[in-house]
């Protein structure tokens, strides 16, 4: 039985969720679409506002998905596999959209939690909206909103035709999440195929790594306490010492790691070794061996909250002794 993929859409308030959410739901691309919606409050949304083309809306108004304590996001995809075992209910992917003020972290670990939602259910990428006219206070005051950028598989810069210049944005962005591509989004329109089957959570070699396009002008620097490192070794790794060396880091760094992902080259293999992981949640697993006409490189991503950078660059650059 094919998984049913699913895609997290977050953004801090007024960033256009709903918006790109109706768009999604009103195209015509085929999928049966569920959606699970997190409201604060005594009045849901529902299809008077997202239309009615989605196979189910479930509105969980209760509190805040992401709170580590609630289980009313679990029981609401049960709840949804119940339907579809008992032939009431017929989808192949879901949304889920969070509140304004929901961390993506601890939704995103749902997903690796529970046996039955693990085998059912495959997470396919979180969509992260920034507010292009409001982006640069919100994510100086909230490192809510910072998170969310670093938890991103595709960022979506909304209201891009009143905030025309947004290179300084765009740069910042960058900065915070380098592994995350970046698409403006004018009320809600964008091609659906950059929103789904994005594989963020499989384990493969799409590393996406951008860089900060230059802005030609001074501008002051802001303050992020999200922050993305890229790391490269051209030298072979042993295998023991780089695993030791991710080990600590887990240990260490783990509740402030989002998001982190690479590709190694490691000593006498002539395999990719690839790895991931989510916070504490890490896999890793040998993929195809290097191809002779590809650089033979390690290529590793950290993004997370107030990481000591050079530390974590120092510990890498010792492997080559």
């Amino acid at each position: 039985m094919k998984p049913i993929a699913v895609t997290i859409l977050t953004g801090f308030l007024g960033a256009g969720k709903t918006t790109l959410l109706r768009h999604i739901l009103n195209e015509n691309h085929g999928y049966k679409i569920a959606v699970i919606e997190n409201e604060f409050g005594e009045v849901p949304i529902d299809n008077t506002i997202i239309g009615d083309r989605a196979s189910r809306i479930t509105t969980l108004s209760n509190g805040c998905i992401c709170c580590s304590k609630s289980d009313e996001l679990e029981n609401a995809l049960l709840d949804l596999l119940d339907g579809v075992d008992k032939n009431q209910l017929e989808f192949d992917r879901l949304i889920i959209e969070c509140t304004g003020m929901a961390d993506p972290g601890p939704i995103t670990q749902a997903f690796f939690a529970h046996e039955r939602i693990c085998q059912r259910f495959l997470l396919d990428g979180i969509l992260t909206l920034v507010d292009a006219v409001h982006a640069d206070q919100q994510l100086s005051q909230f490192t809510l909103s910072q998170a969310q950028v670093g938890y991103a598989d595709r960022i979506l810069l909304t209201k891009t035709d009143i905030a025309t210049d947004n290179e300084a944005l765009i740069q910042r962005l960058q900065l915070m999440n380098a592994r995350a591509s970046i698409h403006k989004v004018t009320h809600g329109n964008i091609d659906l195929s950059v929103l789904f089957d994005i594989e963020g959570f499989v384990l493969n070699d799409k590393l996406n790594v951008t860089a900060p396009t230059p802005v030609f002008r001074r501008i002051p620097q802001p303050q992020n306490n999200i922050q993305s490192i890229v790391i490269y070794h051209d030298q072979p790794l042993e295998l023991m010492q780089i695993s030791e060396v991710m080990e600590n880091l887990l240990v260490k760094f783990a509740d402030n790691l989002l998001r982190y992902k690479g590709i190694l080259l490691i000593k006498d293999e002539s395999r990719r070794l690839l790895f991931q992981g989510v916070q504490r949640l890490y896999n890793a697993d040998w993929d195809r061996e290097w191809l002779s006409d590809e650089e033979q490189k390690s290529t590793m991503i950290f993004i997370g909250i107030d990481l000591p950078e050079e530390e974590i660059r120092t510990k890498f650059a010792e492997l080559s002794n």
